[in-house]
């Protein structure tokens, strides 16, 4: 594969599942110890990637699970963000200056706070009150991030009752850092391919829904626009027919991602209407790709986890294509901001 470290990304996604047991102690913990609800506080990219979790416990659990974003609530804080709140603060640098402002606020507040860092020695490294970390960088984070905030939901189900099946769904996840290698050495034949989709035009509508939405988002926003300053406009698949429609006309590339969740129906609506009007609709479907012996339960938990796993695939056939390294920046972390 063009440019990648098979056992590095093993290693990197086995520790974020070996993080399961510690998980589910310190969880368990909080919630014997009264824990109200849990927030997920990240800053940027790493706040879209909690979403998937945030939202499995929004719609699976009665146990109030919170997004918000560290910026906003320097300033505005929140009435359900107390000393009974549960904290989950993602962070790959360990050094996210919103976060870490937000981090002295927690403090005062007594919330608990597990931070997920991907470096040790740094302000979230130290200061969380449990600390987990999982060295990562950003070709392999996605994947790290999800697998963590899944198991960290699926904890919170288990102990409150409203899942009986964990020992068999966190033991199907633990097998996922060798499957998902498998699934980047079959697909990189199509990742050049796609590839010269995403280089082909200087603008896309990047599409999906259910736990594949904010896949698309990250995409957009972390990768193409950052990464590689091509100009998207992310829309939730729901959201689709609601404005941006309108903006389909021959030419216009439509990129569609589509996981195997209950809300795969709304990205089919996509599917279904874009080619009438747009000769460039490419579609990115988890369902082509091989998991043996993942239950479709777990295939449908972890969709934007293969999503981002093959989309490094392609971003690494992209960047050599337009000669534009991944790292390459102009503003972030370069100028005072």
């Amino acid at each position: 594969m063009l440019n990648f470290d098979e056992q590095r990304y093993v290693r990197i996604q086995t520790g974020a599942v070996a993080l399961a047991e510690r998980f589910d102690a310190v969880i368990g913990a909080a919630l014997a110890a009264g824990a109200e609800n849990i927030f997920f506080l990240g800053t940027g990219g790493a706040a879209i990637l909690m979403q998937p979790a945030a939202q499995l416990l929004q719609r699976k659990s009665r146990f109030p699970a919170f997004l918000d974003m560290p910026a906003e609530l320097i300033l505005t804080g929140s009435a359900n963000l107390t000393e009974k709140s549960i904290i989950v603060m993602p962070s790959l640098s360990g050094t996210t200056k919103e976060s870490v402002a937000l981090l002295a606020k927690l403090k005062e507040i007594g919330a608990t706070v597990l931070t997920l860092v991907g470096h040790e020695e740094t302000p979230l490294g130290k200061g969380g009150d449990h600390v987990f970390v999982n060295f990562a960088e950003d070709d392999t984070s996605c994947e790290s991030f999800y697998l963590q905030s899944l198991l960290i939901a699926l904890s919170v189900m288990k102990h409150r009752g409203e899942i009986s099946n964990y020992d068999q769904l966190a033991g199907e996840i633990a097998q996922l850092p060798k499957l998902l290698l498998e699934v980047k050495r079959a697909y990189e034949p199509q990742a050049e391919g796609f590839a010269k989709i995403l280089a082909g035009s200087d603008y896309h509508i990047v599409t999906g829904a259910g736990n594949a939405w904010p896949q698309a988002h990250y995409y957009g926003m972390c990768i193409l626009e950052e990464m590689q300053w091509i100009r998207t406009r992310p829309v939730h698949a729901s959201d689709f027919f609601h404005g941006t429609l309108e903006l389909v006309e021959k030419g216009v590339s439509v990129i569609l991602f589509k996981g195997e969740d209950a809300l795969r129906p709304l990205a089919d609506r996509v599917e279904n209407f874009a080619p009438n009007y747009t000769d460039k609709v490419t579609v990115l479907d988890t369902a082509g790709f091989e998991l043996p012996g993942i239950s479709n339960e777990v295939r449908a938990l972890v969709s934007p986890a293969l999503l981002s796993c093959v989309l490094e695939r392609i971003s690494a056939h992209l960047e050599v294509m337009r000669n534009h390294p991944l790292s390459t920046r102009r503003y972030y972390k370069r100028v005072a901001y």
